[in-house]
């Protein structure tokens, strides 16, 4: 099963943009899930999670401007990201948890890069 990350782009300070991550085996219907980012020079960093119960968390960094949903007929996870910084500039990767293991390494979204600039 591999995960589908897309809805990256190029946007201005402040604008929005919208991450889908889908999977062709409704993984994402249930499994709790990550989305991660990976900026140059940096480690990667992890921006939201999502509970298999729907609870949300988020990075300091992020919170208040992101958020993340999940679309469970669509088997499809969102980050909804506002008043986009160029210090998100990243890709950013979805992640799903394997329910049966328990395991995190098995399900990857290949990223997306979004790029905030003027």
């Amino acid at each position: 099963v591999q995960l589908q990350a897309s809805g990256g782009g190029l946007v201005q300070p402040g604008g929005s943009l919208r991450l889908s991550c889908v999977d062709s085996e409704s993984i994402l219907k249930i499994s709790p899930m990550n989305w991660y980012r990976l900026a140059p020079e940096k480690q990667r960093e992890l921006v939201a999670a999502l509970s298999s119960a729907g609870t949300p968390n988020y990075a300091e960094s992020v919170k208040g401007r992101f958020t993340v949903s999940r679309d469970s007929a669509k088997s499809t996870v969102y980050l909804q990201m506002n008043n986009l910084k160029p210090e998100d500039t990243a890709i950013y990767y979805c992640n799903a948890q394997d329910m049966r293991t328990g395991s995190w390494n098995k399900y990857w979204g290949q990223g997306t890069q979004v790029t905030v600039s003027s």
